[in-house]
């Protein structure tokens, strides 16, 4: 452990945008097995709480900010001790419960963390409590490497937060999932998680009503009601917190999933009456409400709007609203506090940047398929594929980019190699060998033509690596994301999405650069770069990325670089030969070409950026369903020409 390093570290607050309540009613189901699941739409904000940590022996939490200043705390990296602190309450018994957590369970040290920011409303309903648990869970997890995915630590820090007087719901860890929206479903005590794609922007605004609410009387009036409904009043809240909940809830993801702003906008307005006639008569003194009900019967408002409703415990606390547009949400934020005297805040749920643009790297002189280089680029090596057409399997690569709805190709070559990609894509045949085509060649020899018309060509001068190569992509990228691909490689999808629609639609889903990965054994790894991490998914598909190293030895990977899944226990995972990637890629490789970041053969290397970029910001990997082909290297031609396209 390098107890000199130090972990930033950023966690929002969190919105429960619908759901809210039914994080304990569902755990209620412990109890009493006729309880409908729990379902919450729960998203970070983009207020949160800053920090830094490093290893230290003991564990303690120093600011110089504001809020808590001359209450700084120090205590024992010792189990009972921590518990001890915890159980007083205080905002410092958060902090204490985690590390007690990871004291009992993990044999790690202590660390030192400073909390150098915060923009977070204190007692807003959205939970800087749990925000704090989920920094110091996150600061053991990345310094001390716990290998704990994003679940992980949202789990200890709710286990860390319920050692103190507080009694918060499941869903107020949601935090941990960064500035997105995720659906969370309450099953008893099993908690199931799912990232929801964002399609259109979405400007919501939230505001502290500055009126007050007694959240701890809200919930003992409405926890009365469970586990068994007696009256017809529980009965309505088991409804409502219930089946209802759960219509609405899926309706919104829907909503979102679609960008249907205007349809998620008339649910809030549903979920809030339903909230109202079911589940307000329970806490009718807390969850009256004026306050919050004239911000949603103001006309004004209405204009700027397409839904309004409250926010976690409800009552007179937070309200959020859905603006029509940016516009919009800028005229209701200066309404609430210039008019209505509220402190508002923006939040704009943004989708991830589309990849529209390819990029492929081709330059070489394919020394390993030599002599058929010599007079022909190995991308041009025959290939059978699955329509019955012999290509060239660089043609099969673009037609499944073309497929998939990318606009634009850049092809890195040098330039004596321009005029290959010419002739094929770019020169028509001969009108006397196009006339000899039957009819149905004819078009497709006009398809081929078209797909020459999204190629960009980017010229490698020199041979100075892969990551060289990719480098001189950067002016063609143009600070978009872009998909990353080799061009000895082709795919072959196990399921009706190509493989690179699979990679991009995992981009889509979880927002950060990912990497196409596949299973490898032990004895192979020493030729691979290899991609470790921890499951982020039930289905094992997407992992977490904790490390990458490029060619490691056997006993390194066996020690340091193995993944566990619930069918092996060691696996290892090798590029699978597609990547999204980013600016911060390009950034990095910048940087080793100027200092000379090379390896052993003085090449820049993409897998030098990408750790560098993982240990940053973070990186995922995904396992797609298929299988990736290499016409790079004479036996892995052979298997090509036998395999591709021959498994169901």
């Amino acid at each position: 452990m390098n107890e000199k390093k130090k972990v930033k570290l950023f966690v929002p607050g969190r919105l429960c945008l619908f759901g809210e309540h039914s994080d304990w009613a569902g755990l209620y189901k412990t109890m009493n097995s006729a309880i409908v699941p729990g379902h919450a739409l729960v998203t970070g904000i983009e207020q949160g709480i800053y920090g830094e940590a490093v290893c230290d022996d003991s564990f303690s939490v120093s600011s110089k900010i504001e809020e808590f200043q001359g209450s700084d705390f120090s205590c024992p990296m010792e189990m009972s001790k921590l518990r001890e602190v915890a159980r007083k309450g205080g905002f410092f018994s958060y902090v204490a419960g985690v590390a007690s957590y990871i004291s009992e369970w993990y044999h790690v040290g202590g660390i030192h963390l400073e909390i150098t920011g915060m923009d977070l409303p204190i007692k807003s309903g959205l939970s800087s409590s749990a925000a704090i648990c989920v920094m110091v869970a996150r600061a053991f997890n990345e310094l001390y490497d716990l290998h704990l995915n994003t679940k992980g630590i949202m789990n200890i820090a709710y286990l860390g937060e319920q050692r103190t007087p507080s009694r918060c719901g499941r869903l107020d860890q949601a935090c941990a999932y960064g500035v997105t929206p995720i659906s969370m479903v309450f099953d008893g005590n099993e908690l199931d998680v799912e990232r929801i794609t964002v399609k259109k922007p979405l400007h919501y605004v939230f505001a502290d009503l500055m009126a007050g609410k007694d959240t701890v009387q809200i919930l003992s009036d409405l926890n009365k009601a469970f586990p068994f409904a007696d009256s017809e009043k529980e009965k309505n809240i088991h409804q409502a917190l219930g089946a209802d909940n759960e219509i609405i809830v899926t309706k919104a993801m829907e909503c979102i999933s679609k960008g249907d702003v205007e349809g998620l906008g008339k649910l809030m307005t549903s979920a809030q009456k339903l909230f109202d006639e079911k589940v307000a008569p329970m806490s009718p003194r807390e969850l009256k409400a004026p306050v919050l009900h004239s911000v949603i019967d103001d006309e004004e408002i209405k204009k700027l709007t397409y839904g309004v409703k409250g926010v976690g415990s409800q009552g007179d606390g937070t309200v959020q609203l859905l603006a029509k547009d940016e516009e919009t949400q800028k005229k209701l934020i200066e309404y609430l506090e210039n008019v209505r005297k509220m402190t508002a805040y923006s939040l704009t749920l943004k989708p991830t940047k589309s990849v529209r643009k390819a990029v492929i790297t081709v330059a070489g002189f394919g020394t390993r398929m030599y002599p058929f280089t010599r007079g022909v680029k190995k991308e041009f090596a025959p290939v059978l594929d699955k329509d019955g057409l012999v290509k060239p399997a660089i043609l099969v690569l673009l037609e499944e980019l073309d497929n998939i709805g990318i606009e634009e190709i850049g092809l890195v070559i040098n330039h004596e190699e321009e005029e290959y990609y010419r002739n094929f894509f770019m020169t028509p045949l001969s009108n006397e060998h196009y006339l000899k085509l039957p009819e149905n060649m004819k078009n497709y020899e006009q398809h081929i033509q078209k797909i020459g018309e999204k190629l960009h060509f980017i010229y490698q001068e020199e041979a100075k690596g892969f990551g060289h190569a990719v480098l001189q992509a950067e002016e063609f990228a143009n600070q978009q994301p872009i998909l990353l691909l080799l061009g000895d490689t082709i795919y072959d999808s196990f399921e009706e999405r190509p493989c690179t629609k699979q990679l991009l639609d995992t981009y889509e889903q979880y927002g950060k650069q990912v990497v196409a990965v596949h299973r490898v054994n032990l004895d192979e790894v020493s030729s691979y770069g290899i991609f470790s991490g921890v499951w982020e998914d039930k289905e094992e598909k997407v992992l977490n990325l904790v490390k990458i190293s490029e060619k490691p030895t056997i006993e390194y990977a066996s020690q340091y670089l193995s993944v566990a899944s619930r069918k092996h226990r060691e696996n290892y995972y090798a590029a699978f030969g597609a990547y999204v990637i980013d600016s911060q890629i390009f950034d990095r490789l910048k940087v080793a070409a100027k200092e000379n970041i090379t390896n052993s053969k003085g090449e820049v290397e993409l897998t030098d950026a990408l750790e560098y970029v993982r240990s940053q910001s973070g990186m995922y990997a995904f396992v797609p369903d298929g299988e990736s082909y290499d016409i790079g290297n004479p036996k892995a031609y052979r298997k090509t020409v036998n395999e591709f396209g021959k498994k169901i």
